[in-house]
């Protein structure tokens, strides 16, 4: 990971995106590790997965996006994956008040590390042409439905749910972001290829 963080010049746009996909990927870790401490602290069985649709789903108007917009689109399905977690967070807080156990560290960490994922992604985004810059479908941001089922059984599956769609969204988030900057390697390298040949002449 530490390579994945260096890579590039310090500011460049190369070391911009590696650095996104590594936090990425780190968010990715974090909340598959929430899920797991959710499941100790609620007592789920160790091999309990709800089969359910998507909390969450991406607004695809075509079938052939750039890779900018796959990136735009995901930051739009993180933001809202924010959105579902702070919802989380309070209802937590008022069944059961602050805690301080790891559970509650590595939520309050999945929180402040999305802030990060998300303006990082914006920032790569920002940094392109101002026309090339994908322009969101205001249904993707629209608020989601909470259903919380019934009762105080019904909210702790609810939260199990949002748990899943933050491991899912940063999982896919992470692949996009990897591909993203695998493209953007490559087109650096062309380039160089192509200035010294020029140079060469």
């Amino acid at each position: 990971m530490a390579g994945e963080l260096q890579s590039g010049r310090p500011g460049s746009r190369r070391s911009r995106t590696g650095k996104a996909v590594a936090l990425a990927r780190l968010l990715h870790r974090d909340c598959t590790r929430l899920l797991e401490l959710y499941k100790e602290k609620e007592s789920f069985p160790s091999e309990h997965s709800l089969e359910t649709d998507r909390i969450l789903s991406l607004c695809v108007s075509s079938p052939d996006l750039s890779m900018d917009e796959r990136v735009w689109l995901h930051h739009s399905a993180l933001q809202q994956c924010l959105r579902l977690l702070e919802y989380v967070i309070g209802r937590e807080e008022e069944l059961e008040g602050e805690g301080g156990g790891e559970y509650e560290s590595v939520r309050n960490s999945v929180r402040e590390r999305l802030g990060h994922l998300l303006h990082s992604t914006r920032v790569l985004l920002e940094k392109e042409e101002e026309d090339n810059v994908p322009t969101p479908d205001p249904d993707c941001n629209k608020d989601v439905d909470v259903d919380e089922g019934d009762g105080v059984f019904g909210v702790k599956l609810w939260i199990y749910r949002v748990l899943q769609e933050l491991i899912h969204w940063t999982h896919s988030a992470s692949e996009t972001l990897h591909t993203f900057h695998s493209e953007r390697e490559a087109r650096e390298q062309e380039r160089r290829g192509s200035e010294s040949e020029g140079a060469e002449i």
